[in-house]
């Protein structure tokens, strides 16, 4: 910034050039202008933030649930923390012309436990019906594990069912919910955790079959 007092100019106001000047006090104050403005709001950017917050939602609208699946988790973190990590940006589709979660790849629970082999998932006028293997026979894996269902709907709805893993070769859960059809259904996960709730399987999405 150069002040200058210019008996011949006088007082001194506006843009000339790259300079922009002032008076105060008297003085004429002359400043120049950015040479590089930086635009902070670039679209890699924008997307970026936009992607960080429909995450976010995303925690929140599944309630309990995240916080369920993500025991596992050290001192100096949350499930909140876990949740983020794990679905920025996995479960973001930059694909079109604006940023939108892939349910498909959303992450509801993670943990150290062995992630569950999902026969199949379908739905019909009773509701949701999930096929899986019990795996006794993997290190890690006990009949008193939980199995938790997970289902949610187009219009926020989330449904749980819980039930122990128990130790036949294939076992059913089902999400009663009378008259629903495909097209209410929004994403479905099946996960579980030990008994005492310390540790969790990743989750499996599941495609539902009519």
């Amino acid at each position: 910034m150069a002040i200058a007092q210019n008996p011949l100019t006088g007082q001194m106001h506006g843009a000339m050039g790259n300079f922009v000047t002032s008076t105060l006090g008297g003085q004429n104050i002359i400043r120049a202008k950015a040479f590089n403005q930086q635009d902070a709001k670039t679209e890699s950017q924008v997307k970026q933030r936009t992607s960080f917050k429909m995450v976010a939602e995303e925690y929140v609208t599944f309630g309990g649930v995240t916080d369920m699946g993500f025991p596992e988790k050290p001192k100096n973190q949350s499930a909140y923390n876990l949740f983020m990590a794990a679905n920025l940006p996995g479960a973001i589709d930059r694909s079109g012309a604006e940023p939108i979660i892939d349910y498909s790849k959303l992450v509801v629970a993670n943990g150290s436990l062995p992630q569950l082999i999902v026969l199949g998932g379908t739905i019909d006028a009773n509701g949701i019906t999930i096929g899986y293997q019990s795996n006794m026979l993997i290190p890690k894996v006990s009949e008193t594990d939980e199995v938790v269902a997970v289902l949610k709907t187009t219009i926020g709805e989330v449904l749980i069912t819980r039930q122990p893993r128990g130790s036949d070769s294939e076992s059913f859960i089902s999400i009663a919910y009378p008259t629903i059809n495909i097209a209410d259904v929004k994403c479905c996960y099946l996960f579980v955790r030990s008994a005492d709730g310390k540790k969790a399987s990743k989750s499996v999405f599941i495609p539902l079959i009519p």
